[in-house]
């Protein structure tokens, strides 16, 4: 299966075929408006101002399942974003990316690239005080927390997977690559 195959909802609720994005380079994050890392909206935006004429797509996927930091509804989330952080890039509907109900895009994300690679002790600190209260990190490949962020190529390969403590802005280098 390819991610080609898929089809998500966007925010309104209307499926969208993710083959309409053949050969572009695609972002997709998990986000919350609530979490610590929400000000990474920021340069999520910023890389996708610079680099979305060149063929940069950002899927933002809001998720409740870590800390309930993505309350309201898909409208008040999507309107948060955009007064907040200017977001002018593609938001979905609300999903799970854990267990049961989990999208089938994200079970997908998480087969091709299962683990992310923690930069800095910092992170990693924040990281493991994270995986100690995500109840929906369960499995090897799960999700831990919001702002997991996937890289895929023109092709629909899945080539590289983010934590959450990575700055979007320090991925550019790995975008510019596939552009």
């Amino acid at each position: 299966m390819s991610i080609y195959d898929l089809k998500v909802l966007k925010r309104d609720g209307n499926e969208f075929s993710l083959s309409e994005l053949k050969g572009k380079v695609l972002l997709i994050v998990n986000t919350a408006t609530g979490c610590g890392f929400t000000p990474q909206y920021e340069g999520l935006e910023k890389l996708y101002k610079k680099y979305h004429e060149k063929g940069l797509e950002i899927l933002d996927f809001p998720c409740n399942q870590f800390g309930h930091q993505a309350p309201g509804t898909d409208s008040e989330i999507h309107e948060f974003c955009q007064a907040k952080y200017q977001t002018s890039f593609d938001q979905f509907k609300k999903i799970d990316v854990n267990g049961e109900e989990e999208s089938p895009l994200y079970t997908l994300l998480k087969k091709e690239q299962p683990s992310e690679e923690i930069h800095g002790i910092k992170n990693k600190m924040s990281m493991k005080a994270i995986e100690k209260i995500s109840t929906t990190c369960k499995n090897l490949g799960d999700i831990k927390w919001n702002f997991t962020k996937f890289l895929v190529d023109r092709e629909g390969n899945v080539v590289k997977r983010f934590d959450p403590t990575f700055n979007p802005l320090d991925m550019e280098d790995d975008i510019l690559k596939l552009l």
